[in-house]
């Protein structure tokens, strides 16, 4: 049961029914989700490691995220994509290779709905990251991308972006087929650069429009 309440909660904390800054209570996920407070309390512990909730004073809230956190996770994110395109390039399998030109195909045949591009570019990139064979980057960038997918803007939303996200993914495609790990981790950081420097100039237009900090991501 508390599996299914962790579950349940992070679900609606992603997707956004649960918006960040929203306050929640174990009473009130009980009674939701019809479930007894032990189960509610562990999980909600459980997204409190997962950086998804936080605790003020007596009360606990959906975290929010800064745009000078956004960034940040960018920053490291460019580190550790490099570092799974490294490794996809040393140790992908024949069938993580299909798995990646699978992905990228089913990139190319998304349409311009930027919730279906999101989708089918995250699709690309765990695959990117299961190609590496390294358990600990996996779960690392997981964790980072949680914090990302909350937001519902994305940066593939601009024609221009996911055209040029689909030419760097066929690149990285081929490092690591041709086993040029060098090359890949490269190719992986300087994608994940763009994405950061597109998603600044996002965050900027947004704050001159509204006058008010934010984050949005995909």
């Amino acid at each position: 049961m508390s599996t299914t309440v962790y579950e349940r909660v992070r679900s609606a904390i992603l997707d956004g029914t649960l918006s960040p800054g929203q306050l929640v209570s174990e009473n009130q996920l009980a009674g939701e989700y019809g479930a007894s407070r032990t189960p509610v309390r562990e999980a909600l512990h459980r997204l409190e490691a997962e950086m998804l909730i936080e605790r003020v004073g007596r009360t606990v809230r959906v975290r929010t995220t800064s745009p000078e956190e956004i960034l940040d996770i960018y920053e490291v994110r460019i580190t550790l994509e490099g570092a799974a395109a490294r490794g996809a390039a040393l140790r992908a399998t024949e069938l993580d290779r299909a798995r990646l030109r699978a992905a990228s195909a089913s990139m190319r045949a998304a349409g311009n709905d930027p919730a279906e591009r999101a989708a089918t570019n995250r699709v690309f990139h765990e695959t990117l990251w299961n190609a590496s064979h390294s358990p600990t980057l996996v779960d690392l960038l997981q964790r980072l991308n949680v914090h990302l997918i909350r937001y519902p803007s994305t940066t593939l939303e601009d024609d221009e972006r996911w055209h040029t996200v689909l030419v760097e993914h066929d690149a990285m495609i081929e490092a690591i087929e041709s086993r040029d790990a060098a090359r890949a981790q490269s190719l992986a950081e300087s994608h994940m650069t763009g994405a950061r420097e597109v998603r600044l100039e996002m965050m900027t237009r947004r704050v001159a429009a509204t006058g008010a900090g934010g984050a949005d991501n995909n």
